[in-house]
Order: structure tokens, then C-alpha cells, then sequence
């Protein structure tokens, strides 16, 4: 991505046309919710050869008509591959995936080995380039984990963009503990709320896979810092408390241990999940193992010079939290540091073994 546009690359041998080109494929995590309600059943839609469901993330008519970029996902990409000669069904496929549940579940990785087996079959047999995005580029590497033989088989260019290799320290944490707020301003209005993707977030297992690597060598090592006050204390005094990326697990449990949503007249408890936890460090283990197979041309583009969340900050010495659950009802702040907004470039830049 250079100056804000897609530029196309040209992945043809001297002499091939426009429908020789070698298949690409774009890998991104766009989401349904399961329903409280068993009669409903939210899948993710197939339509367009996989494109639609990557291209906008809520094709609804008044997104479209505030044109609301940041939920268009792969929209530019996919116009400007198509211009370049790209032919949906063809040579151009996308893979839209649940969101939510765990990089590396049966269903996703035997959903992305039949899509590298369609564009490898309906190009012709030629390998695949692979596209993926952000969380795309962890399910893409549990599946080399898990799939390496079937990665090296159909894949023959890998470009991944903007992937928290190493975690996304002040997104994440804050994710679990308020929500997250993925469009801001007048357009806010029109998407998800941050309190309500926060009920959905905390049982999400990808969330619990994007926290801060403990392993990882942070430059400084990413913090939950909160201001309380000191009910030990007879002065009523306020203490700092910083949580580093292993303490911090004590601070989701007592955070969260009363959240709850109310459905259907009924109280649904969400605290902090404990097993999903578990899962996602045995993910993160296989994430700081993965190796490249050979003969793979592996490409990692991410972005820098934007202030991007790192520590985050609860209550302050003048207005300090008095419990822990509080924090789930107050807004953070943040220190930053360089990346794309999102994603650290420390963490996006560190990826995985060659």
C-alpha cells in the first residue's frame, strides 16, 4: 500500500496475457453472531466466489450511502486486482471466515484448504498467491502449522498485511476489559456500539490469541496500569497498579467477574473465560513456532508514523477506581507508539521463522 492506494503487481512470465495470471486469494476474519435464539441460524455468505462477504463489512444501504471506509475491508483491493485482469472465479477468490472463534479450528482450516484447492483447480493448476489482512495472517499461520505439506502444495506467493504477529497490546487488553469502538465520530452511529462488542469480544477466542505475546522480546514490555484507592490505607489514599502480560490475567478475572448481559428476561454471565484463555496459549505456542516451507515467496507489509495503542490506562490519581469491575464501565487512555493504529509495528514486524 504506498501513498494511501493499491498498486497492482504483476505476478505474469514474459510473455503470458491477462488469463494466465497466477490466482489470488484474499484471507480476512469477518464475523456472524450465534444466536441466543436456536430458530436463527447467521452464516458467513459465499456469494461472489467468497469476495462479497471481505469486500464490505456491512454492505447496508446507509453505509453505503455515508460511504463509510472504514468498514470498506477489501473493497479497493479487489477493484484494482479486477482492472489489473484479475477474473473473479477464475484467477481472484476470497475466504471470509468467522471472526470470533480460534485461528485454528477444524472448520476454518479445512474452509481454507478447499478455497486454495478451488483457485488452484479453476486456474488451471497454477499456484496461488494469498492475500490476507490483519487476524488473516495468524489463521494463515496456524494453517502452515498445521498444513504445511498442503500450504506448499498450492501457495505460491504469501502477502500479508498489518498482522499483530506478536499481539496488539492496547486494543486487545482494552477489548477485554470495554469494548472496542472501530468507527469513530458522526459514522459511529451506524455500526456496532463499543459496550455491545464488548459483551461479544469477551468470548471470543481470536481476541484471547491477539494478546501481547508473554515470550516476546517488547522493547518495553506492554502494561495495564490502574488507579484505585487504597481502601488499606486509613487515608483513603490512591496506589498505581501496573500489570504486565502475565499479571494482567488477574485483572481481566477480577474485572469482569460480574459482567453479564440480559436476554429474553434471562441473565447471561460473561466473566473472563478461563479455558478460552488455555486454548489461546497453546495457539500462541504453535504461532512462535511456525516456519515458513520453502519456496515460498513471503511478503509482510505493515504500517508505521500512526499513534497506535500500547499501554492503557484506567481511573486516574484524581478519580481512581474503587473496584475492579468499574473498569468496565470507564473509558481508557492510552500511551502510543508507532504502527498503524492498531497494530504495533514491533509486533507486526516480528513474524515468523524463516
Amino acid at each position: 500500500m504506498v501513498g494511501g492506494k493499491w498498486w497492482c503487481f504483476d505476478n505474469r512470465s514474459s510473455g503470458d496475457d491477462a488469463g494466465d495470471l497466477d490466482p489470488i486469494l484474499l484471507v480476512s476474519g469477518v464475523g456472524y453472531t450465534e444466536a441466543l435464539d436456536d430458530s436463527s441460524d447467521i452464516v458467513i455468505p459465499q456469494d461472489d466466489y467468497g469476495l462479497y462477504a471481505i469486500d464490505i463489512l456491512d454492505p447496508s444501504f446507509w453505509i453505503k450511502l455515508f460511504h463509510v471506509t472504514d468498514v470498506y475491508h477489501f473493497h479497493d483491493m479487489i477493484d484494482m486486482l479486477v482492472n489489473c485482469g484479475y477474473k473473479k472465479g477464475t484467477t481472484l477468490f476470497g475466504y471470509g471466515y468467522d471472526f470470533r472463534q480460534s485461528n485454528r479450528t477444524d472448520l476454518l482450516m479445512n474452509g481454507l484448504k478447499e478455497k486454495l484447492e478451488t483457485a488452484y483447480k479453476a486456474s488451471g493448476g497454477r499456484k496461488v498467491n494469498l492475500i490476507s489482512h490483519s487476524m488473516g495472517g495468524l489463521l494463515v499461520s496456524c494453517f502452515i502449522s498445521l498444513n504445511s505439506d498442503v500450504f506448499a502444495k498450492y501457495v505460491n506467493k504469501w502477502i500479508t498485511i498489518a498482522t499483530p504477529f506478536q499481539g496488539a497490546p492496547g486494543c486487545i487488553n482494552d477489548s477485554l476489559l470495554t469494548g472496542l469502538q472501530f468507527v469513530e465520530g458522526f459514522e459511529s452511529y451506524f455500526f456496532v456500539s463499543r459496550w455491545s462488542m464488548h459483551q461479544l469480544l469477551v468470548e471470543c477466542p481470536s481476541i484471547y490469541e491477539m494478546l501481547p505475546n508473554p515470550e516476546f522480546g517488547w522493547k518495553k514490555q506492554p502494561e495495564i496500569v490502574v488507579w484505585k484507592n487504597d481502601s488499606e490505607n486509613e487515608q483513603d489514599s490512591v496506589k498505581m497498579e501496573t500489570y504486565g502480560t502475565s499479571g494482567s490475567v488477574g485483572l481481566f478475572v477480577e474485572a469482569l467477574k460480574d459482567n453479564e448481559i440480559e436476554y429474553d428476561k434471562k441473565t447471561i454471565p460473561l466473566p473472563f473465560n478461563s479455558d478460552i484463555y488455555k486454548w489461546a496459549a497453546t495457539t500462541r505456542k504453535m504461532l512462535n513456532n511456525v516456519k515458513l516451507p520453502k519456496g515460498i515467496d513471503f511478503y509482510n507489509i505493515y504500517g508505521t508514523s500512526l499513534d497506535t495503542p500500547f499501554d492503557v490506562f484506567y481511573g486516574s490519581e484524581t478519580d481512581p477506581i474503587n473496584d475492579p469491575s468499574e473498569i468496565c464501565h470507564t473509558l481508557p487512555a492510552y500511551s502510543f507508539v508507532d504502527g498503524d493504529g492498531t497494530v504495533p509495528a514491533e509486533s507486526a514486524m516480528m513474524d515468523l521463522k524463516q
